[in-house]
């Protein structure tokens, strides 16, 4: 994530980094993203509300601390959060992957690695599902990708 972060601080497009970053707490596909518009955020009750979804249902999800953090940092100008393009998003993620040197590394796995972090902050099936959409939990399981380690860690506390 490192590389990552120092690859994206020289791209020439300002929200190339805070759209990794929200993508990574909140789960959200990159079109969903891009289509995130300023009234669809209350920051006060921490949620955000995606009309139009891959699955085609609208939903809303918690944002988290650090959700809100990035969006906190955003100029408000015009009506979108993200006032990118879906191509220009993508050439600046080739550019990033490219100087990063992280090949094969897809913006859609940001997604996969917020869908493990829900669950290793000890959240369940169902509320990782409400965030994400997936309203199968095998599909949802191959989003995830969880950690040994993580799990010894959490059944120490058990014991």
């Amino acid at each position: 994530m490192a590389a990552t972060e120092k690859a994206a601080n020289r791209c020439l497009n300002p929200y190339t980094w805070p759209t990794i970053r929200l993508a990574l707490y909140t789960a959200m596909r990159r079109s969903e993203l891009l289509q995130l518009h300023w009234l669809d955020i209350d920051l006060e009750a921490q949620l955000a509300t995606l009309h139009e979804t891959k699955n085609g249902h609208a939903r809303t999800i918690p944002l988290t601390r650090d959700a809100i953090k990035v969006l906190a940092t955003l100029p408000r100008q015009g009506q979108s959060v993200l006032p990118m393009t879906e191509l220009a998003l993508r050439q600046s993620w080739e550019r990033l992957v490219k100087r990063a040197g992280v090949n094969g590394f897809r913006f859609h796995d940001f997604r996969h690695e917020a869908i493990s972090r829900f669950f290793e902050m000890g959240l369940s099936v169902p509320e990782v599902a409400l965030i994400s959409s997936h309203r199968d939990a095998r599909m949802l399981f191959r989003y995830t990708h969880l950690k040994v380690e993580n799990v010894v860690t959490r059944l120490g506390r058990c014991v």
